[in-house]
């Protein structure tokens, strides 16, 4: 394992020639105005690259040692001077060829950060809004998935009806200890990924309301802990009101009432099965 060990061409199963032996990544960079218009970071390709001249997204090869996060994040460093820090992971898009693979990493961005040509790859870095995308001449590769990725750029934020959830659980003894009910599912919600019908991986925010003996639940790290100072479900419905309106917020729940609640502020809803059964598997 070394630094730039996938620099190479590799052949897919399609018998194409693609950049990057062991794959290749790319960072979407994506900010919401306050008017929930969406602007996404492009970059122009230097002519001399392959596929010179189109525009794409900061992104290369991907060396043996990374993941499609930790590449992609490298390579808008690498190449437009783009730190991390600023950025929330949401998801990867995999685009399988057979034998490669190229990962799209979406990105949330706090705000419309300062990029530059940081080496000889790119020609132009550009935010643009998500209308004027398709009138730019696109990296092939970026085109053909274009459709799909764009649907899973807007933020998501997943919504922890945890009484609800531990009680459909039904795990033994459960009610006599309700915080250390709690927080053993939060702790293997915190460690899974969860299905998405665009996503290879996904990275909502997460969020669990807890009420009444459970509210005790520790940290848990990659999960807000809203403890209700009153109804579990008054607190559920607060955390949807205080959604962006270009968020989707998906509330597990299995109480008809605050579906009913939630899905009048535009919320989706989904029962405790839908996550239980992933656990379980």
């Amino acid at each position: 394992m070394a630094d730039k060990d996938g620099d190479g061409w590799a052949e897919c199963a399609q018998g194409h020639r693609h950049w990057g032996v062991h794959g290749a990544s790319g960072l979407l960079a994506v900010h919401h105005d306050d008017l929930g218009t969406p602007y996404v970071l492009m970059q122009k390709r230097a002519l001399w690259s392959h596929h010179g001249g189109t525009w794409g997204l900061p992104g290369g090869a991907r060396d043996s040692h990374e993941d499609a996060v930790a590449s992609a994040l490298r390579e808008a460093r690498e190449e437009a001077a783009l730190g991390a820090e600023h950025l929330r992971v949401q998801g990867v898009y995999r685009d399988d060829h057979g034998g490669w693979a190229f990962e799209t990493v979406i990105a949330e961005s706090a705000g419309l950060l300062a990029a530059v040509c940081a080496n000889s790859e790119s020609d132009e870095l550009c935010w643009l809004p998500l209308p004027e995308v398709t009138d730019r001449v696109l990296h092939p590769g970026f085109a053909a998935t274009w459709d799909q990725v764009q649907l899973a750029i807007n933020p998501e934020t997943v919504v922890l009806d945890v009484a609800n959830i531990v009680g459909a659980q039904a795990e033994k003894g459960w009610w006599n200890d309700r915080q250390g009910a709690a927080t053993r599912l939060l702790r293997s919600v915190a460690g899974m990924n969860l299905t998405h019908p665009t996503l290879a991986q996904w990275y909502p925010r997460l969020v669990a309301v807890v009420e009444g003996a459970a509210k005790g639940v520790p940290d848990i790290p990659g999960i807000q802990v809203v403890a209700a100072t009153g109804s579990g479900d008054d607190a559920i419905v607060g955390v949807v009101k205080r959604a962006r309106p270009w968020e989707r917020t998906l509330v597990v729940t299995a109480d008809r009432g605050l579906k009913e609640r939630v899905s009048a502020l535009g919320a989706e809803t989904t029962g405790p099965k839908w996550l239980l059964s992933q656990l379980r598997g």
